[in-house]
């Protein structure tokens, strides 16, 4: 059933628009890929905060990783893939870093905040993969 808004809003559906979109979701990796790469030794202390080693080589890469997927989705070489791995890096991080489950107080209120946006975010990611997918078949 359609929308009676929807030939009003069908303009706005431009590709220009679109990327905007894609932007705005990857957003929050290229903000900390570019910060990681400009910090790498605060990096390193974020890779050690969290127990994972070696430290060095997980910084590069997350780095890579945030920013070459963010790149992949932006220029459409490989939407999908980028898509997903952002999603499920995603989801790994926020079992990793947002364990409100065993947190008391209000912190815990934040971090289940917190928590359940990432997943939204990994929900994002894999919408994005799944239109990409969805296109070129």
């Amino acid at each position: 059933m359609g929308a009676p808004f929807k030939p009003m809003l069908k303009p706005l559906a431009t590709p220009w628009l679109r990327w905007i979109c894609l932007l705005l979701i990857c957003a929050a990796y290229l903000q900390g890929g570019i910060n990681k790469l400009m910090d790498f030794q605060s990096a390193i202390g974020e890779m050690q905060h969290f127990g994972l080693s070696p430290a060095s080589p997980m910084a590069a890469l997350v780095i890579a990783g945030e920013l070459g997927a963010s790149l992949m989705i932006l220029s459409g070489f490989y939407r999908w893939l980028g898509a997903g791995y952002l999603a499920v890096f995603t989801l790994m991080a926020t079992l990793l870093a947002n364990r409100y489950w065993e947190i008391a107080g209000p912190e815990r209120f934040m971090a289940a905040n917190g928590f359940y946006e990432h997943l939204g975010l990994a929900g994002a990611f894999l919408l994005v993969a799944w239109h990409d997918l969805r296109e070129e078949a």
